[in-house]
């Protein structure tokens, strides 16, 4: 009796053993189907001549790493790292309707203003990825105003798509002082953004942003007031609105994207554009094509254009060898030389990879 009550449990208790461990592996499998991880690199070597000085440099631009998950059908999470600076994208999406037509996002991320900027620099043409305009209008770097936010920040933003992806919409709401950081006064940025597909391959793209800046240094972009002093101080609060129209066209003989920009800070304007594009020549090779052209303030001339010619070589689906040639004006204002023109050679090779769990 006691042998047969001993089999029993022994039985019972590997039965619940195995269905425990029969569950786990299906719990596993259903968060590695869930799962994606990605990461690129790239890097390269510059020379720069520059006010008569030449600067010789190998460069480690970007090491990104970023996992998404698919919690649920319409729930969803997405965590970047830059191993080269800081945590760039944290952010939730959810899926409000049975479509694409409305999903909301909390978190920190790209702002949508500008064609160029919501875009990753592995699908960018240029080395140094984006135009002047986008890099200096959105936050990527350039403006001493803002500091260097890589065109992301915090907020919330409401986005969706309609008409088969022929009309899609985003409207954020963001603090507008950059990443990691409070917002620097009261007032919220609103940036809108709008995409329109009429043709295969043709995309039309109009964005805007209305806010209030929080100056964390001067600018020499500004320019003084009567007194000398810095048009807008460390600390300010200042009116900072922009708006973009661009287009983008993608076919099999050629791709090409342009823009106008202008930005108002304060009581400055600041405008420019620019078109950029490749041809692809086969086997993988691409020639590649930008003139940029921006003025970061036209009551003084401040006018900066920009040209790149160059090829690129995809060896291995998003994994690429640039080589390029970029020259830039001699930089003046109407009344003060700033600095001569500035010639560069780059090189850059570019690794990208990106992993899925298995779906079940």
């Amino acid at each position: 009796m006691r042998q047969t009550i001993k089999q029993t449990t022994l039985t019972v208790l590997l039965t619940i053993l195995c269905s425990a461990t029969m569950s786990s592996q299906e719990l596993l499998d259903d968060v590695i189907s869930r799962v994606q991880f990605h990461g690129y690199a790239q890097g390269g070597f510059n020379y720069t001549h520059k006010a008569g000085e030449d600067t010789p440099t190998f460069e480690l631009k970007r090491v990104l790493f970023w996992t998404n998950a698919q919690i649920t059908d319409r729930w969803s999470f997405l965590f970047m790292h830059d191993f080269s600076s800081v945590v760039q994208e944290f952010y939730t999406d959810y899926r409000l309707t049975n479509n694409k037509a409305l999903t909301v996002r909390l978190g920190q991320f790209k702002n949508g203003l500008s064609y160029e900027n919501p875009l990753s620099p592995t699908s960018m043409e240029a080395i140094d990825v984006y135009s002047e305009g986008v890099t200096y209008l959105t936050g990527c770097g350039s403006d001493p105003l803002l500091g260097v936010q890589y065109g992301r920040d915090l907020g919330l933003s409401l986005f969706g798509e309609t008409n088969n992806g022929k009309l899609r919409y985003e409207v954020d709401i963001m603090n507008g002082q950059g990443i990691n950081k409070r917002d620097g006064n009261k007032e919220k940025d609103f940036i809108g953004r709008l995409e329109f597909r009429p043709v295969k391959g043709l995309n039309l793209i109009a964005t805007g942003q209305i806010g209030r800046g929080h100056a964390i240094a001067s600018s020499l972009y500004m320019g003084t007031d009567e007194n000398g002093d810095p048009l807008i101080k460390e600390g300010d609060n200042y009116r900072r609105n922009r708006w973009t129209a661009g287009f983008d066209y993608k076919s099999k003989a050629f791709n090409v994207h342009g823009e106008y920009l202008e930005g108002k800070d304060a009581s400055v304007t600041s405008r420019g554009a620019y078109i950029t594009g490749n041809v692809p020549l086969g086997k993988g090779v691409d020639i590649v094509g930008s003139y940029d052209f921006f003025n970061f303030n036209t009551s003084l001339g401040m006018d900066q254009h920009k040209v790149i010619a160059g090829l690129q070589y995809w060896f291995y689906q998003k994994c690429r060898l640039q080589l390029q040639y970029v020259y830039k004006s001699a930089y003046t204002t109407k009344t003060e030389f700033i600095h001569g023109a500035n010639h560069a050679i780059m090189a850059q090779m570019q690794i990208r990879l990106d992993y899925a769990g298995k779906k079940k």
